[in-house]
């Protein structure tokens, strides 16, 4: 494995004090003995606190003295108290840097171990999907719109019960740890009940009530749920979700809505009847995405969503993976700046094999 070298932007940072002093050190010596820059050494150490350790920041510090005293003794300042006064202030600074340096050194472990833990968190709440789950290749993107996080309110899983494999896709109303806990609920329900339930709108209904008693006032989901046997077509149940896109074999795409819209899940107590399942023909050779609307509703810089029907030709790779990190790209290209949404895309490739055979649990 070959050692990545710092990008140039760092290396100029950690050259700061240095070049400080150095410009301090000249400029003295060219403006002449009557001058005394020596003040202005202090910045050498300064800076060091800012962009290294405590013993760079302690190093730079007694260099910053060193200098100090050969200005003191060129500009013959050594023996008035200016010269104490200069000497004075690099020690002081050194000493503020060095205790800069250390609450940062502190806090950048404190950052990495929370990291790691987010890491931890986002194994357990969206694990990996399986590469093959019955007659289906799948593939997962995930994109949070919280800086630097690598999860967010967005869900997806693929379970391979006794009944067929079983997917969701969801957005949790909102954004932050609280989205992240409410998608650890929905998440949590659904990978219990897509072994225990027999048919989907059972499934549905487990979701409901689970959502129901963990949310509070007005919050809910938005999920689609899917289930693809061998009898060559998936059946949907949509709770308020933008409907997928079925890619069929020859290129062509369509939306596949259902037959009437059911609110989403948290809401069920409002007294509207739940969503009704239907029945979409899935072959072999078709793929079907299912995503959030972080991807539809992505503006570029004049306000224009992103065309996802325009963009199919993207998912002709061979390789699900591959062909799923180009739609992602492209989307990425296309919104302008940071995203404001979290956006997951789950790609679906219906592959033929496992046809007339069970799917067994965990598969």
């Amino acid at each position: 494995m070959t050692d990545k070298k710092p990008p140039a932007s760092s290396k100029m940072l950690s050259g700061t004090p240095v070049m400080a002093m150095a410009v301090v050190a000249v400029v003295d010596f060219v403006a002449g003995p009557g001058v005394g820059l020596l003040p202005l050494v202090s910045l050498g150490p300064a800076f060091a606190g800012l962009v290294g350790g405590w013993r760079r920041a302690a190093v730079t510090g007694v260099a910053a003295l060193l200098l100090c005293v050969g200005l003191g003794l060129y500009n013959g300042m050594l023996e008035e108290s200016r010269g104490f006064a200069a000497m004075g202030s690099v020690a002081g600074v050194t000493g503020i840097g060095v205790a800069a340096a250390v609450t940062r050194s502190r806090r950048e472990a404190e950052l990495a171990s929370v990291r790691s833990i987010a890491e931890v968190a986002q194994r357990v709440l969206l694990r990996p999907v399986p590469l093959t789950a019955g007659p289906l290749q799948a593939a997962v993107s995930y994109t949070s719109a919280v800086a630097e996080a690598r999860i967010g309110g967005d869900l997806y899983e693929v379970v391979a019960s006794p009944h067929g494999v079983r997917v969701i896709v969801g957005d949790v109303q909102g954004k932050g740890l609280a989205a992240v806990e409410t998608a650890a609920v929905v998440l949590g329900a659904f990978r219990e009940a897509a072994h225990d339930e027999p048919d989907l709108v059972g499934l549905g209904e487990r979701l409901e009530r689970s959502v129901a008693r963990e949310l509070e006032g007005e919050k809910f989901v938005t999920a689609i749920l899917a289930e693809i046997g061998s009898d060559h077509e998936t059946v949907l149940l949509n709770y308020g979700h933008p409907a997928p896109m079925l890619v069929r074999r020859d290129g062509s795409a369509d939306f596949p809505e259902p037959p009437s819209y059911a609110l989403p899940l948290g809401l069920g107590a409002h007294g509207r009847e739940g969503p009704k399942p239907y029945r979409v023909g899935f072959q072999a050779g078709e793929q079907l995405l299912l995503y959030t609307d972080g991807v539809t509703e992505a503006r570029d810089g004049a306000g224009r969503f992103y065309p996802l029907v325009e963009r199919v030709h993207l998912l002709k790779d061979p390789e699900a993976h591959r062909a799923l990190e180009a739609l992602r790209e492209d989307l990425v290209q296309h919104a302008a700046g940071p995203p404001h949404d979290d956006a997951a895309m789950l790609l679906l490739r219906y592959h033929g094999h496992g046809d007339g055979k069970s799917l067994p649990a965990g598969e």
